[in-house]
C-alpha cells in the first residue's frame, strides 16, 4: 500500500503516470475535480454541502475537499494518488493530518521536474482522446490512423483552447508561486523524490517505480 502525490506543473505528465499506478499497483487516483462532480449527485450530506455551494457559483472550501478526501480514505484500498491536492501549505498540513487519522501515511511525494520551454513545445503540439483519454502529440506521438484513437478506436480527439504557448507560460507562473512552497514542505519532511518529467514515458514510469518500491521498503 502507498499513499503518494504527483508535483508538477500542467503537462509534465502526472495525468499519465497515474493511469500506469492505477493499472499495474491498483491505486485509486482521488481527483478533487472528479471527486466534486460526483459528489453533486451522490445524495450523501457532505454531496448536498457540494451542490449548493457549486450552486451558488462559490468556491469550494479546503473543509469540503477534506471532507471528500476523508470519506475515500475510509473506503479503504491499496494506496492513493492526491491529484490536484494539496496547492498550498495549510492543505497539505491537512492532508498530513487526515492521513493520521486515518491510521495511515504518505509515502511519497514525485516531483516531475521539466524544462519550461521543452514543455512549452511538447504541450503546444498535445492532444488528447475525448473517450478514453488518451494523449498524443502532432510531432512525437501521432495517431496511427489520421482522426482515430490508437487505443478505442474514438474520433473524438481534442485539443484545449488554452494548449498554446502564451497560456501555458502563464499556467506555469501560476503553479510555481502556489506550489513551490510545497516543494521545500514536502523536502524537509523527507517525502520528496525528484524524476525528469521530459523523459520517455516509460522511463519516467521505471523512475517512478523505483521511489514508490524505496518508499515502502523505508
Amino acid at each position: 500500500m502507498a499513499n503518494i502525490i504527483l508535483l508538477g506543473p500542467p503537462g509534465a505528465g502526472k495525468g499519465t503516470q497515474a493511469r500506469r499506478l492505477v493499472e499495474e499497483r491498483g491505486l485509486v487516483q482521488l481527483s478533487t475535480g472528479d471527486m466534486l462532480r460526483a459528489a453533486q449527485t451522490s445524495g450523501t450530506e457532505m454531496g448536498r454541502k457540494v451542490a449548493a455551494v457549486m450552486a451558488a457559483g462559490q468556491l469550494v472550501t479546503d473543509e469540503i475537499v477534506i471532507g471528500l478526501i476523508g470519506e475515500k480514505l475510509a473506503e479503504g484500498g491499496s494506496g492513493f494518488i492526491f491529484d490536484g491536492f494539496p496547492r498550498t501549505l495549510a492543505q497539505a498540513d491537512a492532508l498530513g493530518d487526515l492521513l493520521a487519522r486515518a491510521g495511515q501515511r504518505l509515502d511519497a511525494v514525485i516531483e516531475m521536474q521539466v524544462d519550461d520551454e521543452a514543455l512549452v513545445d511538447r504541450i503546444s503540439g498535445r492532444f488528447t482522446c475525448g473517450n478514453c483519454g488518451e494523449v498524443y502529440h502532432d510531432r512525437t506521438k501521432p495517431t496511427a490512423a489520421p482522426g482515430v484513437c490508437d487505443v478505442c478506436g474514438s474520433s473524438d480527439l481534442r485539443r484545449r483552447a488554452d494548449d498554446n504557448a502564451e497560456s501555458l507560460r502563464q499556467r506555469l507562473m501560476e503553479y510555481y508561486k502556489k506550489t513551490s512552497p510545497l516543494i521545500g514542505y514536502y523536502h524537509h519532511a523527507g517525502k520528496l523524490f525528484s524524476v525528469d518529467g521530459l523523459a520517455e514515458i516509460d522511463d519516467v514510469a521505471k523512475s517512478v517505480a523505483r521511489v514508490l518500491d524505496g518508499a515502502k521498503g523505508a
